[in-house]
């Protein structure tokens, strides 16, 4: 069961988005403001709502700690707020003055992206409050933004349909065309479906668009910025453009909101749909999940948000869903592994894989202790500069197994640099 908990209706405009920390919800409007509630009882926080936009605001969306809050708008600026007394941080302009449509924190937060409607995608530096990188899509504005897990890279939409792959120095990876009639929104599912010593993982990524379709795609990941798209499945349900979707924080279940005014809650492992909401009375045009609670908000043109909570009934509903992806890799021959590492810039593995007979089914098995015993992989993390200085010294063992390395190549870990740089986003507020 899913029932309505709460109706906020302080907006004087459409309501465009609506976001979650594990304290605080958030929301913005065509009436220039952006509100912050606490979750306890949805009462409005005294420092909301936060004023400084001159025109819409279209997105907002939170930090990993929750500690800032970014909103951007028509006005071609995007905001950093404190949150804890909404004392406005930084003001960053979009170097072509468009206006902004989207804008998306790294899963680190280190970094803050925003899509604009001239097509043009900025990345930011959190800290210094500087651009970083600027990119552009050739046609059609950036309307949508989503950061993989893992933070090695990000996916944009366009009102003209395509999806694009940006690495985190903003070179474009891909771009395929998804949606026809333009992307409306993505959204990675948070929990990776497999994960393997070599830096191998399989995400979930959703897509909606103005075709009234809302797309899966799998999408792998490795450590070196090789990816591969695929296309799963086309979920049913709305009979008009899809403007919103989104994970439930566990993978567990995929909302998403449509002109046709309705919110379809679908099990991400069956695709089934396990609800379908009607209570606005206009076009539902953003939906989130609560990152902690079995919340979620839903926000129209209607001019309200209503928050809704799942019970455990709903939650068990929804099964796990790595078994049915790690298909995908259970069948890879090991030619197929062979051509994979190629693509990943590791050839120089590929003789090794070759004589240990890695099919798809093997290279999911794997872990360090296998890398560094029976491959001869060291496996271990060392700091960048130490490993190279070892390596210009022409040492070719191992510094912590002391075995002959058969290859000089360098993973960098992704998932220890997250890990080191959240610790210190924590610590030093």
């Amino acid at each position: 069961m899913v029932k309505l908990i709460h109706t906020l209706a302080d907006h004087g405009d459409d309501v465009n988005c609506c976001a979650f920390s594990f304290s605080l919800l958030a929301t913005c409007s065509l009436d220039k403001t952006i509100r912050l509630y606490s979750l306890h009882d949805f009462t409005e926080l005294p420092h909301s709502p936060l004023k400084f936009h001159t025109y819409a605001v279209h997105c907002c969306c939170f930090s990993p700690s929750g500690h800032i809050l970014a909103s951007c708008s028509t006005d071609g600026t995007t905001v950093l707020w404190n949150t804890e007394n909404g004392q406005m941080l930084a003001v960053m302009e979009q170097p072509s003055g468009s206006p902004v449509r989207v804008c998306q924190f790294s899963p680190d937060s280190r970094c803050l992206t925003s899509g604009a409607a001239d097509g043009t995608v900025v990345l930011w530096n959190t800290q210094s409050y500087k651009l970083y990188r600027c990119g552009s899509v050739k046609d059609g504005s950036l309307v949508a933004c989503a950061f993989s897990p893992n933070g090695s890279f990000f996916v944009t939409g366009s009102s003209c349909g395509d999806l694009t792959v940006w690495d985190d120095k903003m070179r474009c990876l891909h771009s395929e065309k998804a949606h026809d009639l333009g992307i409306t929104c993505c959204d990675f599912s948070s929990q990776p479906v497999s994960d393997g010593e070599q830096g191998l993982q399989f995400f979930r990524l959703a897509s909606c668009g103005q075709d009234c379709q809302v797309k899966i795609w799998i999408v792998c990941f490795t450590h070196i910025l090789g990816f591969e798209l695929k296309y799963k499945s086309t979920l049913s349900g709305h009979c008009a453009p899809v403007l919103a979707c989104a994970f439930s924080h566990d993978g567990q279940m995929l909302v998403s909101g449509s002109v046709d005014k309705s919110v379809i809650v679908y099990d991400t492992n069956t695709e089934n749909i396990l609800h379908t909401l009607t209570q606005h009375t206009r076009y539902v045009t953003t939906c989130a999940f609560a990152p902690n609670t079995l919340l979620l908000a839903t926000g129209s043109m209607d001019k309200t948000v209503n928050i809704w909570q799942f019970d455990l009934e709903t939650l068990c509903q929804a099964r796990s869903t790595e078994d049915q992806l790690k298909q995908f890799t259970e069948d890879w021959s090991e030619e197929d592994v062979s051509t994979w590492l190629c693509a990943q810039d590791l050839k120089d593995l590929v003789g090794i894989f070759k004589i240990n007979n890695i099919d798809g089914k093997e290279l999911l098995n794997l872990t360090k202790e296998s890398l560094a015993d029976d491959l001869k992989i060291d496996g271990y993390s060392y700091e960048k500069e130490a490993i190279e200085n070892w390596i210009s010294k022409k040492k070719r063992t191992s510094p912590m197994t002391n075995l002959v390395l058969p290859s000089a190549v360098l993973t960098p870990n992704r998932t220890l640099k997250m890990a080191i740089n959240r610790w210190l986003e924590t610590h030093q507020k």
